[in-house]
């Protein structure tokens, strides 16, 4: 059963892979991308229940700084973790290292960013069994950088399937996260996932156009779930997309690509308003974004309480069941996704 579930996880990447590529990408910071992306450096949390999570991470501290600075968690989407690395190479979230998006992390001038990959090479894609090993590499890295990060302001964030992780790590360790930004989230939690969110602004990004990740059926109902238990829903966002764009007003090869949006922040290169998108609020109401606040002054706005206390197991997730169902997706990968989930439940592969 194991080797049928992971034959059939095999077959479900490389569909996505395939409809999903990020293409090439658009440059706008001077310089290009890539002398950014060098600024990333690996690391590796515990092994735990099996499992270790290896990462990129940016570090914006400096000689003899005290500062203590946000942390930003960055999960990627399916077929972008194929080995150590991938995560920072096959996304723009190098952009926040730049020093220009750096500076817009209030009030400390910076930010950790740490770009987490699951072992998609064991076929292994932001499952319920790397929520312990991803919640220990957190943990792992705050001690190591104990002196500088501020564990009020941990943020949590991704794409696609790393949007589905970036829920399931808030639903199980809320305590922990000051905010959490979902793009396109390959999940769907119940009303009663949805209600341990209701202290933490969430900002779900997606593309009415999304061929992968159903907006009308998955992520709008996502959010309005959200929303309806949220004690700050006036500070919870969703951004929708039409067409999507990279910063540079050029088309995406997929409206699935929404994080391209994120990344820079939800500005054009030119600091105008985003191709093709609005934001609202969790009551409903119009949100006008003005340079530079953006995405990362909202993160910067937000606080938790957490004080480091160790956080066990799964959390909120405990008992929730190790097989994902997917959300319904309206394009060819949908009725992959669809005959995946019927396959585990035919077998009952746990």
């Amino acid at each position: 059963m194991k080797t049928l579930k992971k034959l059939i996880a095999a077959i479900l990447a490389l569909i996505v892979a395939l409809c999903a590529s990020t293409g090439a990408y658009a440059l706008s910071v001077e310089g290009g991308i890539e002398p950014i992306k060098g600024l990333f450096e690996a690391g590796e949390g515990p092994v735990t229940n099996g499992y270790s999570v290896d990462y990129s991470y940016f570090s914006p501290v400096g000689e003899n700084d005290a500062t203590k600075y946000p942390l930003v968690v960055w999960l990627h989407g399916m077929g972008d973790g194929s080995e150590p690395g991938a995560p920072v190479k096959k996304s723009n979230i190098a952009y926040w290292a730049s020093d220009e998006f750096q500076a817009r992390f209030k009030p400390a001038g910076g930010a950790f960013i740490l770009a987490a990959r699951s072992r998609e090479e064991d076929n292994i894609f932001w499952s319920n069994e790397m929520i312990e090993p991803l919640r220990a590499a957190i943990d792992e890295f705050i001690a190591k950088n104990k002196d500088n990060i501020d564990l009020s302001r941990i943020y949590v964030g991704g794409y696609s399937m790393g949007g589905k992780m970036t829920l399931k790590m808030a639903v199980a360790y809320p305590e922990m996260f000051a905010a959490a930004f979902p793009i396109c989230p390959a999940w769907s939690p119940s009303d009663e996932l949805c209600a341990k969110l209701a202290d933490m602004p969430v900002w779900i990004t997606s593309s009415r156009r999304d061929p992968l990740v159903n907006y009308y059926l998955a992520v709008s109902p996502t959010f309005d779930r959200i929303a309806s238990s949220s004690n700050v829903a006036e500070d919870c966002r969703l951004s929708t997309l039409t067409k999507v764009c990279y910063e540079d007003g050029t088309a995406t090869s997929s409206s699935h690509h929404a994080w391209f949006a994120v990344n820079h922040d939800m500005f054009t290169y030119l600091n105008g308003d985003y191709y093709n998108m609005t934001t609202v609020n969790g009551k409903g109401e119009k949100v006008t974004l003005t340079y530079p606040d953006g995405m990362i002054s909202w993160l910067s706005s937000h606080t938790s309480d957490y004080d480091g206390a160790p956080l066990e197991g799964k959390g909120n997730l405990e008992h929730e069941s190790q097989t994902d169902n997917l959300v319904y997706c309206d394009s060819f990968l949908g009725f992959f996704e669809l005959l995946f989930n019927a396959v585990l439940k035919l077998f009952r592969i746990k």
